[in-house]
């Protein structure tokens, strides 16, 4: 019999766990334990049902695209439960010199795909224009061996006003980091391959369009009915009471023969195998002990703090149309997006009412920590009124703070990952997972647990 220990309670430890326990039930010789040091298992994954709302704390949907979240809602058997946004209403504006401007059509990320729409937009000036048209004619010149950060990448094929009104906005609303210093590889790696085949990113994007003109077209996020704690609940409900343990915090970790030894606060564990799903510079310093240089790459993975203010209004506020905005760094301000949750999802709010879900990031506000919540709530309400014209008083406002919540993937991160999972491959028996090697989203998180969960069982 073969025993597994989890350390950490997120979606990544509970998807190993899921996959653990079925393939446990369906006859194999294996054993678990998940030990988490809070009070729930989820980790950012929080959804609460206030006054007719719902609000989510973390994470309010994941890419369609991604199979594995789809499929971990099947196998929970939730699929009943899914809901898609609402594409026909998406709408998405940039803050750029005091108004909202529209995303153009056919905006890629930050490839163009359609003329008119690039001719027209005020978002960029006609030097940007007319640097669109000519990245058409080129054939690409960057030596491919080498990494380069995002912003360099944009900057060389569209120029700066690309990468300060479109690039950056959109990868710090999903990184919460700075384009700067994130590698072109390991966030954008379709684009990358996109120059590496055509040299023109344009020509590349206009060639994937057509094709995907002959598909059926996929809603762009994934969220469930009543929030996406639902996806937990179910999880949690699947596993038995007497493998979890919560409120047990990892103090050690220890060899033990070929096999491992977890310490918590009260007692010592002998594990055969053993899955860590914590943040990269946790489980660099719970394996220090054991391989100095696995720890000391996995803590040179940073990770960005975050804070999101939900505000909430008993009635219809004067808002334009489509999901959100996002803010340029170079505008100055605090938040770094918002969203319309009621307009992105149905269930989110009742009748009449609208809720906006405000972020804010220390890549944005290095002090974030230090902030307290009466500046974080005056700052959005501030920042809102200047921005949309909303003075209307909510019905109430929560503020959700997650500390070491986003891995930022720099330029080498690639590099840095084939590094530590060569280490890995050369310790049998031990697996890192969760969002800081290949993904940060809720699909890439299930699908590292399960491979972990799969290849342990194979083993």
């Amino acid at each position: 019999m073969k025993r597994i220990g989890i350390v950490g309670g997120g979606i990544a430890g509970l998807s190993a766990a899921f996959y653990l326990e079925r393939a446990r039930r369906n006859g194999a010789a294996i054993d678990w334990m998940l030990f988490e040091r809070a009070s729930r298992l989820g980790g950012v994954i929080r959804s609460e049902q206030h006054e007719g709302f719902i609000l989510e704390a973390g994470p309010d949907s994941f890419l369609t695209a991604k199979p594995a979240g789809m499929q971990f809602c099947r196998d929970l058997g939730i699929a009943d439960q899914v809901i898609s946004s609402n594409d026909a209403t998406r709408k998405t504006y940039i803050f750029s010199n005091y108004r909202l401007i529209p995303i153009p059509n056919g905006l890629e990320f930050m490839v163009p795909t359609r003329i008119l729409p690039m001719l027209s937009t005020p978002l960029f000036s006609w030097g940007t224009k007319m640097r669109i048209a000519k990245e058409w004619f080129t054939n690409g010149d960057r030596n491919h061996d080498q990494d380069e950060s995002v912003a360099d990448f944009v900057r060389r094929h569209f120029g700066q006003e690309m990468v300060d009104r479109v690039a950056e906005p959109l990868l710090a609303g999903v990184y919460g980091g700075n384009a700067d210093q994130m590698s072109v590889a390991a966030v954008l790696p379709r684009f990358a391959e996109m120059e590496r085949e055509s040299g023109s990113l344009v020509r590349a994007a206009l060639k994937a369009r057509k094709n995907r003109m002959n598909s059926n077209r996929q809603p762009l996020f994934t969220s469930l009915k009543n929030g996406m704690q639902e996806m937990v609940d179910a999880a949690a409900a699947a596993l038995p009471l007497d493998r979890v343990r919560l409120l047990h915090c990892v103090t050690t970790i220890e060899r033990c023969g070929s096999g491992w030894a977890i310490r918590t606060e009260d007692r010592n564990q002998p594990f055969d195998a053993l899955i860590l799903a914590v943040p990269a510079p946790v489980a660099g310093s719970l394996l220090r002990d054991i391989n100095f240089d696995l720890a000391k790459e996995l803590c040179q993975i940073q990770y960005s703090s975050s804070a999101a203010v939900v505000i909430a209004y008993d009635q219809p506020i004067n808002l334009p149309t489509g999901h959100g905005f996002l803010i340029p760094r170079t505008e100055g301000r605090g938040m770094l997006a918002c969203t319309f949750v009621h307009r992105k999802f149905a269930f989110r709010a009742p009748p009449g009412g609208a809720l906006l879900r405000c972020f804010v990031s220390s890549s944005r506000v290095p002090e974030l920590k230090m902030r307290t919540d009466r500046w974080l709530l005056s700052t959005m309400h501030q920042e809102l009124r200047e921005i949309l014209a909303v003075y209307d008083t909510p019905v109430f406002a929560h503020i959700y703070r997650w500390d070491c919540a986003l891995p930022q993937y720099a330029t080498g991160h690639l590099e840095r990952v084939a590094k530590l999972e060569k280490i890995l491959n050369e310790m049998p028996g031990l697996a890192v997972i969760g969002n800081s090697f290949h993904g940060v989203g809720i699909p890439d998180c299930i699908k590292s647990g399960k491979e972990a969960a799969e290849k342990l069982i194979a083993s």
